[in-house]
């Protein structure tokens, strides 16, 4: 995207961009404002000297004032952008900082397209809700503008009261993200709708080819990492891949990093035939390549559907112009979180959701932010069970999360039933697991009144980046809500285990305690996010007939989680650890923008966020025997003045083990001791830290010119040092499990993935499944 183009984004009339108003433009506008369809815009008796005159005094100090908009590169409507703190508007209401206004003028129509007016103004909303300063739109229209309210109504506007502006007697109306939202979202559940998505406008050329483009580098790059494929060098740093039993290749240019990182140049990847060039189709790479790729022909055609959808939700981010990186330094939380462009760094087929279709899509995909109420139900005691932290009560969790009112007109329901309320328990319900579960295959409990419909909750939720967990939007400082999802995405149904449920809290409870005594970890402010309650039900047919493990014994679960929004002091912030590895759809890394940001050295930064991430990492492993999985999405990063200063792990009773099977551990805690091969145990540190978080850290601030990676790794090493040195108690220990070893076990996640796409591994014994090819050099060997 060119410097001058702020905006860029298809809708079914064609491809609209925005960029800043020019002298040249005044002409053209000129003959929009003076015909009488503009009456409302206040200058249809103005000159051309005069019309110029006021866009060159509103746009001297703030380019984006007045903006034209582009439909295939010609003028089509102008906008008019500007703080309502500082505009007229602002003196007949109290306007917050965060409140921004807009004007629309659509040029006059030589030939009308259907539903042009309202693609242009879900582009201009779209722009503005873009724009991480924008919390809030706010407009006036002219009372007597007939045209402009329904618009307005059906983006979300809600109209508040009539002031007097002097020239005209306007409506004065508000619409924040989430009403924008929501309209959407209302917008595709009707049959005569154009949202992109569903009509699959979306998959423009240039979007759809710029990711299979982007998933291809990937598959490359993730493959040959695990040794699944092997690029072969033509020299000055370009590669090729030959496509087997063909005489097609793929050429493209890369850097080995690390860890046989390999760093592709997107821009330089080219397929080729003889000499000719082929489109780049990632559906095709797959064909190419199955058989070195060894996915069991059953479970083939499910992975490509995963490839797909990948794509498909690429396409989506692609076009839906979120933020850019520069603006993500300084965005909130759950604009950085709705902002993600890329899944899980190393599965190539990590967007998969199998089981949504375009408009769970639009409802509920994390990257769509749209605001989710979550069903409610109650669920009586003889299939359903509630556990806690010792000091939380059920009824002072509901109501926390429900208020009084809501929690006795639900007992009011129970009661209109004959159904006595001691024997139930409120639980809420992911919508569409209500809709596509629940109502089938529980509805024998339904049918018997174990399971009553209530309605769904006032608050609105937004889905996190792992999807079935849910941020209150309503009232921010509510705790999380996680529920059981059974879409298939990456390597598993995404259900949550009853059996899980009734001991989760407990273990948090433990783990609290363990971290709260432990010096060290105060020393480095690791704090955890503790699952405080959780609500599971059993459907005891299935339970009874299915032997062992299944995603039918996962379907009907949930579980509250703290929300670290409540500890935040001035100047700081929240963004999980995913967001390092960011880059936008300008090839921008967030995190360097991060660090420039902070002031400090580069170096400096990387130490302090070493500190609280590694450094209690390896105190659990050599203190506790414990392990996490802390990849990207499971860490959560406090920021002061956006350095870290602290580091929240969450996901506590699913995905911990301690790797002593002869730890004496509470009753409850008991399920976290595992039996792991000796010569595992330290990939829990070189496979799950540096293989999959810090391989891609440091590529991506050496390839910014931020940091060298060997300045990286020494950072790494440092860290390693500094705790050994504290802690000389352990050297047996640090020796038996030596991160200073010349090589370490390469464990591949996208060999596990493609053996068994339906269940990677099992949860109860993590190292069963575990798929090897060879070693890795050690990055921080050389600084023993």
């Amino acid at each position: 995207m060119s410097q001058s183009l702020l905006f860029k984004t298809s809708r079914p009339a064609g491809n609209f961009t925005l960029r800043p108003m020019r002298t040249e433009d005044a002409a053209l506008i000129h003959s929009w404002v003076t015909r009488d369809y503009a009456r409302f815009w206040g200058m249809q008796n103005d000159s051309l000297e005069k019309v110029a005159a006021f866009y060159q005094r509103l746009t001297a100090n703030n380019p984006r004032a007045a903006l034209i908009g582009c439909c295939d590169d010609q003028p089509v409507f102008l906008m008019e952008f500007y703080r309502a703190s500082e505009d007229e508007v602002g003196k007949h209401y109290a306007a917050k900082a965060d409140d921004y206004g807009m004007h629309i003028l659509i040029a006059p129509a030589n030939k009308p397209v259907k539903q042009f007016s309202w693609q242009v103004f879900t582009v201009v909303m779209d722009y503005m809700f873009s724009q991480p300063e924008v919390n809030r739109v706010v407009v006036e229209p002219d009372v007597r503008n007939n045209k402009i309210h329904p618009l307005n109504k059906r983006a979300g506007f809600r109209y508040q009261h009539t002031i007097d502006m002097g020239h005209k007697t306007a409506w004065l109306a508000f619409c924040q993200r989430e009403d924008y939202q929501r309209a959407l979202l209302q917008e595709s559940l009707t049959m005569n709708n154009t949202t992109p998505l569903l009509t699959g406008t979306h998959l423009s050329a240039d979007n759809w080819a710029q990711a299979n483009r982007m998933l291809i580098r990937k598959a490359i790059a993730e493959f040959a990492h695990e040794k699944i494929i092997t690029p072969s060098s033509v020299g000055n740093g370009r590669y090729s891949l030959a496509v087997p039993g063909a005489e097609a290749e793929y050429r493209f240019n890369a850097s080995l990093l690390a860890l046989d990182h390999w760093e592709i140049d997107a821009d330089s990847l080219i397929k080729q035939e003889n000499g000719h060039s082929l489109a780049l189709d990632a559906l095709q790479f797959i064909v190419e390549f199955n058989a070195q790729i060894g996915i069991p022909q059953a479970l083939l055609a499910t992975y490509m559907e995963e490839i797909s959808s990948t794509l498909c939700s690429s396409v989506y981010k692609l076009q839906k112009n979120n933020p850019d990186s520069q603006a993500l330094v300084t965005a909130d939380f759950q604009t950085v979180e709705a902002s993600m462009t890329e899944g899980h760094p190393c599965f190539v087929a990590n967007n998969g959701r199998i089981g949504f279709d375009a408009r769970d899509y639009l409802a509920f995909a994390p990257e769509a932010a749209t605001p989710i109420n979550l069903v409610w139900v109650a669920v009586h005691l003889r299939n359903a069970h509630f556990s806690s932290l010792s000091n939380l009560e059920y009824d002072r969790l509901m109501q926390d999360e429900l208020g009084q009112p809501t929690v006795e007109h639900f007992n009011a329901q129970l009661v209109e039933k004959g159904l006595s309320t001691d024997d139930y328990l409120f639980m809420p319900v992911h919508p569409w697991q209500w809709q596509n579960k629940l109502l089938t295959v529980f509805a024998a409990d339904i049918a018997n009144n174990d399971i009553v419909y209530l309605g769904t909750g006032d608050d609105q939720y937004q889905a996190q980046q792992s999807i079935r967990t849910f941020f209150n939007r309503s009232q921010p400082k509510k705790r999380y809500v996680k529920t059981a999802l059974s879409v298939l995405n990456m390597g598993f149904m995404r259900g949550l285990s009853p059996y899980y449920m009734a001991t989760t809290p407990a273990i948090n409870e433990w783990l609290d305690g363990l971290v709260k005594k432990d010096a060290w970890l105060q020393r480095c402010d690791f704090r955890i996010l503790r699952e405080v309650a959780a609500v599971g039900y059993h459907n005891r047919y299935y339970e009874r007939a299915i032997k062992g493990d299944s995603a039918y014994k996962k379907m009907f679960a949930a579980l509250w989680r703290d929300n670290p929004v409540v500890d935040l002091k001035p100047n700081q912030r929240l963004m999980t650890m995913a967001s390092f590895l960011h880059i936008d759809p300008h090839q921008k890394a967030l995190l360097p923008a991060l660090i420039a940001d902070s002031g400090l050295p580069a170096e400096q930064w990387i130490e302090r966020y070493l500190t609280c991430y590694l450094s209690p990492l390896l105190h659990c492993f050599y203190q506790h025997d414990l392990v996490f999985m802390p990849h990207g999405e499971n860490l959560i990063l406090l920021l002061e003045n956006n350095v870290p200063v602290s580091a929240y792990m969450k996901d506590i009773g699913e995905e911990i083990a301690v790797m002593n099977p002869e730890a004496v551990l509470p009753e409850k805690v008991q399920r976290l001791a595992v039996d792991v091969p000796e010569n595992l145990k330290i990939l829990s540190i070189f496979t799950d830290v540096f293989d999959c978080i810090f391989r891609f850290i440091s590529a991506i601030l050496h390839q910014s010119d931020t940091l060298p990676e060997e300045k990286f790794w020494q950072a790494v090493a440092n860290c390693v040092k500094e705790y050994q040195h504290a802690h000389p108690q352990f050297a047996s220990k640090f020796a038996r499990y030596d991160l200073f070893a010349p090589e370490f076990t390469r464990s591949c996640l996208n060999r596990l993935q493609l053996a068994n796409n339906q269940q990677m591994i099992n949860l109860s014994d993590p190292a069963e499944n575990l798929k090897f090819a060879g070693t890795l050099v050690n990055p921080i060997a050389r600084w023993r």
